[in-house]
């Protein structure tokens, strides 16, 4: 779907309302750390209307809250609102808001006693929930338990036999237990370029805690001295995250495929930017974290890239997985991510990690070195 309709420069701010005197209140009254990963109050807060006079503070996150697909129901006209810098009387160098948002991407850490390894020729190449567990042990031809840690049956000696015996078994499973089933395999290793010992559906990633890549490119436009970034929302028919914020492009790295060429890739699908233009993004590092939320251990990295674009460039999707663009100063996209939670959360930590390259969050900043750490929380191998 095309969204050249929703591109705006934002150039210039828009009209925002006064803070009020009641909205001033709830500020210095309500603490903007939050919990994963809800982009609004509670369960009992109304979906988000559609409408520019929704009350300003209830684009604001809360304490214990968690996110629903059914809550994720806001505009572009919402999110340049609580972009605006005169929108809430908050301090841009305090970084807690970009902390919660790193938070929201490394939960868990306290039940990683109930996962046991899953490891192939010895080597630990996941981690798979207790309970989730029990489902596998009647795939006796598959899977092998012993003491403490989960294997494959020493039958299955080659990629292409645990491939297949793996598939088999994440079919049988279905959509209950292994909800989102993409026909999209993940390379099955014990670190980034080390042997793959087998290929896994995609959607079964996190159930066996196997390390999982993606790119993820943050495309940008100079314009009179000032940097502005494409963002992209999401199509309200996607599985995961549906109308949330996200990169101009970005994708998993499916098994056989090199970052650089997936890069090229998904700026084809994603934005129609052609190669001729794509294959100038720069590599510039990774991310990564390390969340685990019930029977899901998602153990991933992601390799970052920025693409400088002309300012003539308009992205238009062309596989449906994005419903519009905008183009927004990039000081305004950091109130998004210090505000709310409306991107899609491992976003946000590409994001702030551009913020410190671009000079955007100075060692100024109180906190600046736990912050920047924390954005490599899981393990980048």
């Amino acid at each position: 779907m095309s969204g050249t309709g929703e591109v705006a420069l934002c150039d210039k701010p828009c009209k925002v309302k006064r803070v009020t005197r009641s909205l001033m209140a709830f500020v210095h009254s309500s603490s903007f750390t939050s919990s994963p990963f809800r982009a609004f109050p509670n369960l009992k807060t109304p979906s988000f209307l559609s409408r520019s006079t929704f009350p300003l503070h209830n684009l604001l996150t809360r304490r214990r809250s968690s996110l629903t697909a059914s809550d994720v129901s806001f505009t572009w006209d919402d999110a340049v609102r609580i972009s605006q810098p005169e929108a809430l009387p908050d301090d841009p160098s305090d970084l807690r808001g970009y902390s919660d948002r790193i938070k929201a991407c490394n939960r868990g850490v306290e039940m990683q006693s109930e996962f046991r390894p899953f490891v192939i020729e010895d080597q630990i190449v996941g981690y798979i929930h207790n309970r989730f567990a029990e489902n596998l042990r009647s795939y006796r031809d598959v899977f092998t338990f012993l003491p403490g840690k989960v294997t494959l049956h020493s039958s299955l000696s080659s990629a292409e036999d645990r491939t297949r015996a793996v598939g088999d078994v994440i079919k049988s499973l279905g959509e209950e237990l292994i909800p989102g089933i993409r026909n999209e395999l993940y390379p099955v290793t014990s670190a980034f370029g080390a042997p793959v010992y087998f290929s896994l559906e995609r959607a079964a990633a996190p159930y066996f805690g196997i390390k999982a890549y993606g790119i993820h490119m943050c495309g940008y436009v100079e314009k009179d001295g000032k940097k502005f970034l494409w963002v992209a929302k999401r199509s309200q028919q996607k599985p995961t995250y549906p109308g949330m914020l996200d990169h101009l492009v970005a994708g998993g790295l499916p098994h056989g495929v090199a970052c650089g060429d997936n890069v090229v890739k998904e700026c084809e699908e994603e934005a129609g930017i052609p190669s001729s233009i794509s294959r100038g993004a720069v590599p510039v590092g990774a991310v990564s974290y390390m969340d685990i939320n019930g029977y899901s251990y998602k153990r991933d990295v992601l390799f970052c890239y920025d693409l400088k674009l002309p300012e003539s460039f308009m992205p238009e999707n062309q596989d449906g997985e994005v419903e519009s663009f905008k183009l927004i100063p990039v000081t305004h996209v950091a109130n998004i991510i210090r505000r709310t939670q409306f991107f899609k959360p491992n976003c946000s930590l590409v994001i702030i990690d551009f913020l410190f390259r671009h000079g955007y969050i100075s060692p100024e900043c109180f906190g600046y070195l736990d912050l920047l750490q924390s954005l490599r929380s899981g393990s980048c191998s």
